[in-house]
């Protein structure tokens, strides 16, 4: 699979033509909604119409485990309401199974049918490709790394912030 070449970066800056930090929350959103959209892309290249960028990257985060709902949004920070909307369609269209939980009647359990494992290990073989066109020296590795361990760094920070109501980034 070949990518085509790298667009201009368009990100927004501020009046003396430098980024800003305070872009990063934008800049992530953004990252997600284009990423969203390779998966669309990916779908339609695999034949899939019939689930969503959103539903096919629930399919990932179920992977290869079997997990509650709860588990599932609280992994996936999906709302609630979506997140059992998403998997109502996933389960109707065939890519996971839901049973009721053994030990709480209340609770369903999810893992991925035959066919969701087929498409998972599609899409992470896709994502695999995508990282291996990011990174193709050392320098670029290096790169990705650390651009891993800043936004881990920045999604504890904000977690912090909202479990702790603290806001302190060391």
């Amino acid at each position: 699979m070949t990518l085509p070449s790298r667009a201009p970066e368009t990100s927004p800056r501020g009046s003396s033509g430098q980024r800003s930090p305070n872009d990063l929350p934008r800049l992530i959103e953004r990252l997600h909604r284009r990423f969203l959209d390779v998966v669309r892309l990916e779908l339609a290249r695999l034949g899939i119409e019939d689930i969503s960028p959103v539903q096919a990257l629930m399919l990932v985060t179920i992977g290869a485990e079997e997990m509650s709902v709860r588990d599932l949004i609280e992994r996936g920070y999906y709302l609630g309401s979506n997140a059992s909307y998403n998997l109502k369609h996933l389960v109707e269209a065939g890519y996971v199974d839901r049973a009721q939980s053994q030990r709480d009647r209340r609770s369903a359990r999810l893992k991925l049918s035959p066919s969701g494992v087929d498409l998972y290990t599609q899409l992470r073989q896709m994502e695999a490709l995508h990282i291996e066109a990011l990174a193709r020296s050392e320098a670029e590795m290096a790169d990705l790394e650390a651009t891993y361990r800043t936004l881990r760094r920045l999604e504890r920070a904000w977690t912090d912030i909202i479990r702790y109501d603290a806001l302190d980034l060391d």
